[in-house]
């Protein structure tokens, strides 16, 4: 038996490499000390910073109320190991490797949380003035840009193209939303759904232009394909992101459809002893009968817990969870459980038209996904059924004045 492959045969000696320092990739490391892992962890992070928490970034940070959003973890006490600013550059499975900048960084277990990266605008790459906002840096350069109060055009009517318009306008600025869509939301509600909330951009006084593809980006300028001049002291690009998994190129591990990496029901990749989670993998979901690629924090936050018990052997139970992710936008708190694909009924509580509402889904009977607008209690309870697989009673829960779980048969 060589040296190597003694070393990762001792639970004290193993050494576990954490490539992302998000959330996925924080907890992870967490996890494996929280579950009792006693052998060496090595978070390495693409950016300079602390390693920080996302969603404020639309939030506080891009209005200056905060400075950053850095996780209230003392990795030290933990002893993880910090290796940040530094990217990873190739992943070499078959040598149990990873290369960096610095040199190669060994492993016994792998973990890759390397979470997602916006989809740029094409032909914007060199314009002035055009940005994205996934990262702290993001927001730092577009901090200026609301408390200038300027004219801003923000491409992509989707959650972070909503949440950037909320900001925006209540730091002063004149804001545009030019959505290639007939709606908002058009790649993840269903129309019907997505129809009332295009009155919420007119109500915070944002211009909404839907059926309106940008033809090119001028220093200044926003040109849409019917001729149409927009002016624009910034661009702010949110038409989505894809998996960030160019790092994985040449290395054997298997990517889906998307990019993404295709994990198991324990988050294993094709390559032994390498695991995927968060937003830059895909995980097979007995609940709902498909492979899920879910680009939501609460998605960080679950998956590690059953990355780190693989990686020590307990034979974690399968990773299935009910999808949830939330969105502060226009005044409204938006929140979603599940998964609505497949769904055989759809039926609204309440009146989409007024402040709080909830939209269900159901197949064969059974809570599959809710949607809740101003709604918390129909959300934490829609979630709790959904788990359970409950059974439900259209007629009862179509009651908004009723609370969901009187619903059940």
């Amino acid at each position: 038996m060589s040296e190597q492959t003694q070393q990762r045969t001792t639970p004290a000696g193993r050494r576990v490499v954490v490539v992302g320092a998000g959330m996925a990739g924080v907890q992870t490391a967490v996890a494996l000390r929280e579950q009792g892992f006693t052998g060496t962890v090595t978070l390495i992070g693409a950016e300079p910073h602390p390693p920080y928490d996302r969603p404020p970034l639309s939030k506080a940070v891009l209005l200056g109320k905060a400075d950053g959003a850095a996780f209230d973890v003392d990795f030290a006490a933990l002893g993880i190991e910090l290796r940040l600013g530094e990217e990873v550059r190739a992943v070499r499975p078959a040598d149990h490797e990873v290369d960096t900048a610095s040199g190669p960084v060994p492993y016994d277990a792998l973990v890759l949380a390397t979470g997602a990266e916006p989809i740029r605008l094409p032909g914007t790459e060199d314009v002035p003035g055009v940005h994205l906002l996934r990262t702290l840096d993001d927001a730092e350069r577009l901090r200026p840009v609301l408390a200038d109060q300027r004219d801003v055009v923000v491409v992509g009517a989707g959650w972070i193209g909503a949440e950037f318009a909320t900001a925006a306008r209540e730091a002063g600025c004149a804001v545009t939303v030019v959505e290639a869509a007939d709606r908002p939301l058009a790649g993840a509600l269903p129309a019907e759904v997505a129809a009332p909330m295009t009155g919420w951009y007119a109500d915070a006084g944002v211009v909404l232009r839907t059926h309106a593809r940008v033809a090119r980006v001028e220093p200044g300028t926003v040109v849409l394909d019917d001729g149409t001049r927009l002016p624009a002291g910034a661009v702010v690009v949110g038409v989505g992101a894809r998996p960030a998994t160019g790092v994985l190129t040449g290395s054997g591990i298997a990517l889906g459809a998307h990019g993404e990496i295709v994990a198991d029901d324990r988050l294993r990749a094709s390559a032994p002893d390498v695991h995927a989670v968060g937003d830059c993998a895909s995980f097979p979901s007995a609940r709902y009968g498909e492979r899920l690629l879910v680009h939501h924090w609460d998605n960080a936050l679950q998956g590690p817990r059953t990355v780190a018990a693989d990686i020590l052997g307990e034979a974690p139970v399968a990773y299935d969870p009910v999808p949830y992710f939330w969105s502060e936008q226009f005044g409204r708190f938006v929140q979603y459980a599940g998964h609505h694909a497949g769904a055989d009924t759809f039926l609204w509580r309440g009146d989409p038209a007024g402040p709080a509402w909830s939209v269900c889904w159901l197949r064969g009977g059974r809570l599959v996904a809710l949607l809740a607008v101003g709604r918390p209690r129909d959300l934490a309870q829609g979630r709790r059924l959904i788990e359970a697989g409950a059974a439900m009673d259209p007629a009862l829960l179509a009651d908004h004045a009723r609370p969901l779980k009187a619903a059940t048969l």
